[in-house]
């Protein structure tokens, strides 16, 4: 794996966007669908995959564990066969908290595992304990010692199997695991994201027997084996509200093709509630700044509420519209650290404990800004194309994790943006 590029945005502002863009693939569906193929030795295809950091680390961690796998043109074939191997390496999951989604798939197969505590955006704890606590349900040992998750099994329990929190990616674990398992296993206060059901829908089409995905109580029938997975990744719907987002604050007019609308109804409803004129068309999703908008609160929530990962990008919106509004976030602590880059803009931002209170500024003015995390990192892009004058956003591997080709997609919208060696 080749290091970090040491890149920076460099953006002029005050360009409005106009046209259209794809949305890519859901790095977020896709990664647990590529760990997946670990559950069979026959050959996986995952198509629409988006290229990204975190999928060629994933591809990356597939070869280490004893699958090949071979990803191109936004296609990732898994080859048949190969020796599983029970490890995760620290050198791999270090680069990404997903990733400590193999631990199902590889705990089902070889009922041991040893896999490194993940790495990733620093956003605040977002536990592994939630991912341990639903294996000893199950009837794993677990432990953690010198850095590593280590897990054994004699013999699994189905049943009734509760998580102490929704998350997504314990939910995401347990459901691998449990596909194996012989008997029903009833996975309940599951998450209901997205997700979730994109990942029973590839699992089915390896035969797995999943039922109530997408609600809070999710049915697993056991299987002896399973089949390849055969799987196109859903579109991602935090990429989308970002662009939807970058049409409001540069008041353009922007076409999303392939937006999951299905999937983003609490952002569509928000930006619909501050004055965006947001409407499905044959083509996609239509947004367009009509008027001046107005400051509306919120809070992030669990699906199908306001998700945390559109958090940074609402705060940066708000920050230049006039009016005051509250954002409290619900669900990661440590999750503000983009507020710090936008009061050197000139953003007037108050946080006390998870609540900030904006007031918005006529403008704000460009200036060098540091990325902390994924979402942060997007979030001052979008400052930086509605700030005047010149803005340089360092630290842009972070948004390589989960965006593709950010840059070239808002250059074809009009945005004055480039990338540079730093």
């Amino acid at each position: 794996m080749k290091p970090f590029r040491l890149d920076a945005f460099v953006i002029r502002g005050g360009k409005r966007l106009r046209g259209t863009v794809r949305v890519s693939g859901s790095k977020n569906s896709a990664l647990p669908c590529l760990f997946a193929a670990i559950l069979s030795d026959e050959e996986s295809v995952i198509e629409n995959v988006p290229d990204l950091k975190d999928i060629r680390t994933a591809v990356a961690l597939l070869g280490r564990l004893g699958r090949k796998a071979h990803f191109e043109d936004g296609r990732v074939v898994v080859k048949a066969g190969g020796r599983l191997k029970p490890e995760a390496p620290y050198d791999l999951v270090s680069r990404m908290r997903a990733s400590v989604v193999v631990l199902g798939p590889i705990l089902a197969r070889l009922k041991k595992a040893r896999v490194s505590l993940p790495g990733g955006c620093a956003i605040g704890a977002r536990p592994v304990n939630y991912h341990l606590s639903v294996f000893r349900r199950m009837g794993a040992e677990v432990s953690v010692s010198e850095g590593y998750i280590h897990a054994k099994v004699k013999t699994w329990r189905a049943g009734r199997v509760r998580l102490d929190f929704p998350s997504v990616g314990a939910t995401e674990n347990a459901l691998m695991a449990a596909v194996l398992v012989p008997g029903r296993t009833v996975l309940t206060n599951a998450a209901r994201e997205p997700e979730i059901p994109a990942l029973a829908d590839c699992l089915r089409t390896m035969g797995a027997k999943i039922f109530g995905d997408g609600t809070s109580t999710i049915e697993v029938e056991g299987m002896e084996r399973l089949s390849g997975a055969r799987y196109r990744v859903v579109a991602d719907r935090i990429e989308a509200g970002t662009f939807l987002t970058a049409a409001a604050i540069t008041r353009g007019s922007v076409l999303l093709k392939d937006a999951p609308v299905d999937h983003m109804a609490s952002t569509i409803d928000l930006f619909r509630k501050a004055g965006m004129d947001v409407r499905e068309t044959p083509d996609g999703l239509l947004a367009r700044w009509k008027r001046p908008l107005k400051p509306v609160s919120v809070k992030t929530e669990i699906f199908p509420g306001f998700p945390t990962d559109m958090q940074a990008q609402w705060m940066v919106l708000m920050s230049i519209t006039p009016g005051r509004c509250r954002i409290t976030e619900d669900i990661f602590e440590n999750r503000f650290l983009h507020a710090q880059e936008l009061l050197r803009m000139g953003a007037r931002i108050d946080i006390k404990g998870n609540t900030a209170s904006v007031e918005g500024v006529k403008q704000l003015s460009g200036c060098p800004l540091m990325v902390s995390d994924l979402r942060a990192g997007a979030a001052l892009v979008l400052a930086g194309l509605a700030a005047k004058g010149e803005t340089k956003v360092l630290r842009v591997y972070h948004l390589d994790r989960g965006y593709e080709s950010m840059e070239k997609k808002l250059r074809a919208l009009g945005a004055d943006i480039r990338r540079v060696a730093v």
